[in-house]
């Protein structure tokens, strides 16, 4: 009889399911096409690149503006949907993820794409505290550009998903000065809400998560007490674990009486699924938009 290593799984299960780039070998193709797309949109759209939040090479954030003559602007400025990518901790960039931002320019909303440093240079723990960060010297600096500071609202995708998770968890706002309602609305796709999980994977060899890294840093076993909105997306054809996640977190959510709306998104996998972000027809866009608005 095999040995279970997480829930169910035998180690080979396991790995199977933590495994994206392995399940879906035309992950490359998705990557070249953002990384195309998004240079041609930092050519076009007003923006600031590389713009330090932190000491350290990776904090830094790419922030987009609408035209100046936008509609759409509250009277107190633009608001801000603040980005993070994916890439599983040790991968992927602020620049990967440029192309997203005209479906919100358009709509008078700032976008803001974050890096943060990356596995092995910091741990996880580490990153949770770079992007919390982040999101805190945009309110300080709101007026330099033009922002909102009371219309800031987070998003990631995969790694990205679950440092937006554990972002809408506003234990962390009263160390920056900020009020505990400082984030308006979430939303996070395809993301890692139990970092156990990973933990037991392949993954491990290069993360190194520690135990109480899991238990102090895995959104499902954080769940705030008080929060804005969540959206929480994922798609159809992505592993089971993710699926299962998802719907965990979106119960413990409603079991607190918290807002978290969890969406399904037919026919994605786990790379197609951030481009629903941007597709002005679609479900998940359509609730971005909603959110904000």
């Amino acid at each position: 009889m095999t040995a279970k290593v997480f829930l169910d799984y035998d180690q080979a299960g396991l790995d199977r399911e933590m495994n994206l780039r392995g399940r879906w070998p035309e992950h490359q193709d998705y990557f070249d096409r953002w990384g195309r797309d998004s240079l041609e949109v930092r050519k076009a759209c007003r923006c600031h690149i590389d713009l330090s939040y932190g000491e350290s090479e990776g904090q830094k954030l790419d922030l987009f503006l609408p035209a100046e003559d936008e509609e759409g602007a509250r009277g107190d400025g633009f608001p801000l949907l603040a980005f993070i990518h994916g890439g599983y901790w040790k991968s992927l960039d602020k620049g990967d993820f440029s192309y997203l931002a005209p479906a919100y320019l358009e709509r008078g909303i700032a976008f803001a794409s974050l890096n943060y440093d990356l596995s092995p240079t910091v741990d996880i723990a580490e990153m949770v505290g770079q992007v919390q960060r982040g999101l805190a010297w945009l309110v300080q600096h709101s007026g330099d550009y033009g922002l909102d500071p009371s219309g800031l609202y987070v998003a990631g995708h995969s790694a990205g998903g679950h440092l937006a998770a554990m972002a809408m968890n506003p234990v962390w706002t009263a160390s920056f000065g900020l009020p505990t309602t400082i984030i308006k609305g979430g939303c996070s796709v395809s993301g890692v809400y139990d970092l156990a999980a990973v933990a037991a994977s392949l993954q491990q060899d290069e993360l190194q998560i520690s135990p109480e890294i899991v238990e102090s840093e895995s959104p499902i076993r954080t769940v705030p007490e008080q929060a804005a909105p969540l959206i929480c997306a994922v798609g159809a054809e992505e592993t089971r674990e993710f699926i299962r996640q998802q719907g965990v977190y979106v119960e413990a959510w409603a079991q607190k009486g918290l807002s978290c709306r969890g969406l399904n998104l037919p026919g994605d996998n786990h790379f197609s699924a951030a481009d629903r972000l941007a597709q002005r027809d679609h479900p998940l866009y359509l609730a971005v938009l909603d959110m904000i608005s």
